[in-house]
């Protein structure tokens, strides 16, 4: 992989160590009031630069589109996982995204030997990691990791749009927006609403 410092600086690390197969973990869809939570894990090829990855946040939604593309045909190994509303709401939202990361790293075809994890917090990994606090702006891994997860959800979004058209998804992807906001009012929650986010909303 072509040098590049800022968006390197923890998968040169571990390489120095002696870690070879280092898989950077992201999650996509925490915050909205509908929808699956979705993460993403990914083992890039050191030897591979794929130009553009950066956090998904910093990129249009065609960039991301092409990334993803070009992601799953270089990483060494990929895999998304989602946890669905009604499980979010019988847990909450953080055991619902730490088993979605969870079930990523553990379906990818080739194990990696350490993780690094977007964010601050984890357990039930059982492998060596590391949280790593804005990550997908230091970490190529785990950048690569947020556009699998955000593309992955935006797609599942557009489809749930379809099923529901009356709460536009494909304009918000189940964000708190205004027109969210007022379309829940006007129709009530649908199968797919996490109803534990609902009750400041629907109460007013």
């Amino acid at each position: 992989m072509k040098d590049n410092t800022d968006m390197l600086l923890h998968e040169k690390r571990l390489w120095s160590k002696g870690y070879k197969l280092i898989a950077g973990v992201d999650e996509a869809g925490r915050g909205p009031l509908a929808g699956s939570v979705y993460a993403a894990a990914v083992i890039l090829d050191p030897d591979v630069y794929i130009e553009g990855v950066n956090d998904s946040k910093k990129l249009s939604a065609k960039k991301r589109e092409e990334l993803f593309d070009v992601i799953c045909q270089k990483a060494v190994a990929w895999h998304i996982a989602c946890i669905d509303a009604q499980e979010i709401d019988n847990t909450d939202i953080l055991t619902a995204t730490l088993k979605a990361m969870n079930t990523a790293v553990d379906n990818l075809k080739i194990q990696p030997d350490y993780v690094l994890i977007d964010g601050n917090q984890m357990r039930g990994m059982n492998r060596e990691y590391e949280t790593v606090v804005k990550g997908d702006a230091t970490s190529a891994s785990i950048a690569a990791a947020s556009i699998l997860a955000k593309v992955a959800r935006d797609r599942y979004m557009c489809e749930q749009a379809k099923l529901y058209p009356q709460y536009f998804f494909e304009k918000h992807k189940g964000y708190g927006t205004k027109l969210h906001c007022d379309m829940l009012k006007q129709y009530g929650p649908c199968d797919i609403h996490r109803k534990t986010f609902l009750t400041k909303i629907l109460s007013k």
